[in-house]
């Protein structure tokens, strides 16, 4: 598996729709927030920590934050869309400098191969 991804996003959001049509999940928008929070930890720990994951898994974790402050805190989208983009900018730049490898093969977290 060359990068979790989209796997990880694909099984979030499976079971946030899971959830809500069978209605063990009361409240769609705060299933939706823990599930971008939980892929984002997810894509960190199945890819170890490697440029793309030091990127894909905050921003990720972001978004769930903004989208649980948008719905349920009354936060306004004018101040959570500039916020975000500035978030992920920001994680672009540490991960162009961070001294971390581009693959998961060499990641710090990864598994390794006995």
């Amino acid at each position: 598996m060359r990068d979790a991804t989209l796997p990880v996003v694909l099984i979030a959001g499976g079971l946030a729709m899971l959830g809500w049509n069978y209605g063990w999940i009361p409240d769609w928008n705060t299933l939706v927030a823990i599930a971008l929070v939980v892929a984002g930890v997810a894509i960190m720990v199945l890819d170890g920590l490697t440029k793309k994951s030091l990127v894909a898994g905050p921003v990720l974790i972001a978004m769930g934050i903004g989208w649980y402050g948008y719905f349920d805190l009354g936060w306004r989208s004018r101040l959570i869309i500039p916020l975000l983009m500035i978030f992920a900018g920001l994680m672009m730049l540490v991960a162009r400098f961070a001294p971390l490898p581009d693959s998961k093969e060499n990641g710090i977290l990864a598994p390794r191969d006995r």
